[in-house]
């Protein structure tokens, strides 16, 4: 075919100065339409063939699992998103340590059982003729008592004076062989009581044959409470 003239156009809204216009040629209109047919298949196979194509495929939402991590074997969760943001989770390892054995502790040995005082004591001899002792040994056989309960005596004595006439506790006040609390009360058996080692001796025999009989019976009731 030869080359087509323009044909002339009525004026009209569309072409108000009536300037010919050259109509598209047959041929090339089917080219454009082939062209458009082909593209529109193209993109119709690419979706079928891989339905994530687009920005769901991208490499910015892949999971990815690290077998290993930098804190030894613990298991390490990694999920990468859009913009290079990751998160790592790790569980730390879990270590198992044996219950302490319970320490046995053996028990404090009980304190030894107090001796129950049997009212006796050791052999005194025979006193020095003059001493304090002799006037305590012929007090105690005046009363009718024996050598036994001299014996007593002269340990209950040695414990509390050293049958020192002029012992005197400094805390308490005590005086004499007895240790009367206070002194002043051996004022009952003379007037030298400060002095006078038969005064204070038949003092103290007084107080122990009114309170625990017999000497024997005050040194038990010493050794026990440690006071008679």
């Amino acid at each position: 075919m030869g080359r087509r003239e323009a044909e002339i156009v009525p004026l009209s809204p569309a072409n108000p100065v009536g300037v010919a216009v050259r109509r598209p040629h047959v041929r090339s209109r089917a080219v454009l339409l082939g062209f458009a047919f082909t593209a529109a298949v193209g993109f119709t196979l690419v979706s079928v063939v891989d339905p994530y194509s687009g920005s769901a495929s991208t490499p910015a939402y892949a999971d990815t699992v690290q077998p290993t991590s930098r804190f030894g074997d613990a298991p390490v969760q990694s999920l990468t998103a859009p913009g290079s943001y990751t998160m790592d989770i790790t569980r730390e390892a879990v270590s198992v340590k044996e219950k302490p054995k319970p320490v046995v502790v053996a028990p404090a040995p009980a304190a030894p059982a107090k001796k129950k005082s049997t009212g006796t004591a050791p052999p005194a001899g025979v006193p020095d003729p003059g001493s304090a002792q002799a006037a305590g040994y012929a007090a105690v056989k005046a009363r009718g008592w024996g050598d036994d309960q001299f014996n007593c005596l002269v340990s209950l004595w040695n414990k509390e004076s050293h049958w020192n006439v002029y012992a005197q506790n400094k805390s308490s006040g005590a005086y004499g062989i007895p240790q009367a609390l206070p002194g002043s009360k051996m004022a009952s058996a003379g007037p030298d009581w400060q002095t006078s080692a038969a005064t204070q001796v038949a003092w103290g025999l007084g107080y122990i044959q009114g309170r625990y009989q017999t000497p024997c019976g005050a040194w038990a009731h010493s050794q026990s409470t440690g006071w008679y």
